[in-house]
């Protein structure tokens, strides 16, 4: 059986933009994941609404991806891969970021887990890196958000250069899914149908035809 890790934040945890609530299990994106790849898999939600890439929120606290990362890792081993989507939060005005610090903090995480040992026989696990998709037209988050809009642009080529740096597989999700327009930054049903889905294909891609 194969262990899938999904770290993320809120679009992982399940944010109903429409209501707040959190959506059902087999709803968000991380169980369409599990319910598409079968008992082979077994797929581990860690998504925490407000999850930062590295930094410290001087606000909400205890946000930070850094810190809990290899406890996560550690509780979990031996993992095999890593979908690891964060970076939404990091646009933040309070953070005072560029899409190219967000990046790198993404990049951080990724350099964390191949050091971890984490892998099956104390190898790293894998990695799948998803760049967030751009926000859209903000209505309760406008202040938060100040100046997310034009930054948001600009992860996905900044994230495609942290995978090819750290070699590591790589998704634009803006290829496949869009934010809602009840808040401007979290997801649908749909777009956990179509990101679950997508994400999927890649990790059978990943593990059946490449033989990992």
């Amino acid at each position: 059986m194969k262990t899938i890790l999904c770290y993320g934040d809120s679009n992982t945890w399940g944010y109903n933009p429409a209501t707040g609530t959190r959506y059902g299990r087999d709803k968000r994106w991380p169980g369409v994941l599990r319910n598409n790849l079968g008992s082979e898999y077994l797929v581990i939600e860690e998504g925490l609404c407000g999850r930062t890439t590295v930094w410290d929120d001087p606000i909400e606290g205890f946000k930070s991806g850094e810190k809990y990362l290899i406890p996560c890792l550690e509780t979990h081993k031996p993992v095999d891969l890593v979908v690891l989507f964060l970076g939404t939060n990091d646009l933040k005005g309070r953070f005072s970021l560029s899409a190219a610090d967000i990046a790198q903090g993404a990049g951080t995480l990724v350099d964390i887990i191949q050091r971890s040992r984490t892998g099956p026989g104390q190898r790293s696990p894998e990695i799948l890196l998803l760049a967030p998709p751009p926000v859209g037209k903000l209505y309760d988050f406008a202040q938060m958000f100040t100046g997310a809009e034009d930054k948001s642009k600009k992860l996905a080529e900044e994230y495609r250069l942290i995978a090819r740096e750290y070699n590591c597989k790589y998704l634009n999700t803006a290829e496949v899914i869009r934010v809602s327009d009840f808040d401007g930054i979290h997801l649908e049903l749909d777009e956990h149908r179509k990101l679950g889905e997508k994400v999927a294909g890649m990790i059978r891609n990943m593990f059946v035809y490449n033989k990992l």
